[in-house]
């Protein structure tokens, strides 16, 4: 295959949707061994392994200023979201869960005018308001237990969204100058180390690793190198070769492949989900970038 190809912002992120679609199967999988805890820890902990040899010494020759939005990055995009949505699952489906974090673009958005002045047109204000009313949609109507579960567990995949779209931003405007493997490696380097406690203190170390804990790790090792640590490394290079909110446009492709792998895995797909789905991807048609893309200036 040619090199080329992994030049292709659209062989990039077709590769992220496939690798962050199945993620939310695989969160599954694990949920029956493991608790939300201890698979977020894992995720960071391990990709932070993999990528510590980079990540250390870009952080010795990193100024001090460029590692504090690199820890601030990685936390909202590397650490939090890696506990809320396997919380998050242990009360919703994995098709619904692909589907709320593809709120994504539409928080870059919102968020990029909130935060850092980042204006936009009429037409994305539109779209950032349907794709609202698509998650109120899903947010509402979506199975559950109990009413109150069933909001508070999806907001909490809501709030993890809105904290991907934060640390895009922050790459995209803080963080353009370093260099995307530097700063994908380094956000794992610095929170592997918390990540460590949680393992220690949730007596990770400590379980009976039987057949179905082994098939269970096996599951959050393919979600750590492939769903976390690549993926996250493919997502970074996006955004400094692009824009925050073409990156976070995975968000079109990632809900098919992963309401794909929950029905294959027995879970409903009921016509609220198609609802709030189809209200949230039109959504983020109409913030996506036209080509002629706009200056992305703090104002």
């Amino acid at each position: 295959m040619d090199i080329k190809i992994f030049k292709n912002k659209w062989f990039l992120l077709t590769i992220m949707a496939i690798t962050w679609g199945s993620s939310f199967i695989l969160i599954k999988k694990s949920l029956p061994v493991f608790s939300p805890f201890q698979i977020g820890a894992f995720r960071v902990g391990l990709s932070g392994l993999i990528l510590s040899f980079i990540g250390i010494p870009a952080l010795r020759k990193m100024p001090m200023r460029d590692a504090l939005w690199v820890a601030a990055a990685g936390f909202f995009g590397n650490f939090l979201p890696m506990f809320l949505f396997p919380i998050a699952q242990t009360q919703v489906s994995s098709s619904l869960a692909g589907i709320i974090n593809s709120l994504e673009p539409i928080f870059v958005l919102v968020l990029g005018f909130m935060l850092f002045g980042i204006r936009s047109k009429f037409s994305q204000v539109i779209g950032a308001v349907i794709g609202f009313v698509g998650a109120a949609t899903l947010l509402f109507f979506s199975e559950s237990n109990t009413a109150d579960s069933q909001i508070a567990y999806t907001l909490l995949m809501v709030l993890a969204s809105a904290c991907y779209a934060i640390s895009a931003l922050i790459i995209k405007l803080k963080l353009q100058e370093v260099k995307s493997i530097h700063v994908s490696s380094s956000v794992f380097t610095i929170w592997m180390v918390p990540s460590a406690f949680i393992l220690v203190f949730s007596g990770f170390f400590t379980m009976d690793f039987n057949q179905e804990a082994l098939k269970a790790l096996g599951f959050m090792s393919l979600l750590s190198i492939f769903g976390t640590a690549i993926g996250i490394v493919l997502f970074y290079k996006l955004i400094q070769d692009t824009s925050a909110v073409f990156a976070s446009t995975v968000s079109y492709l990632l809900p098919v492949v992963a309401v794909i792998w929950g029905v294959l895995d027995g879970e409903k797909f009921n016509a609220w989900y198609l609802l709030g789905a189809s209200l949230i991807l039109v959504g983020i048609y109409l913030i996506r970038e036209k080509k002629k893309k706009p200056q992305i200036t703090p104002r």
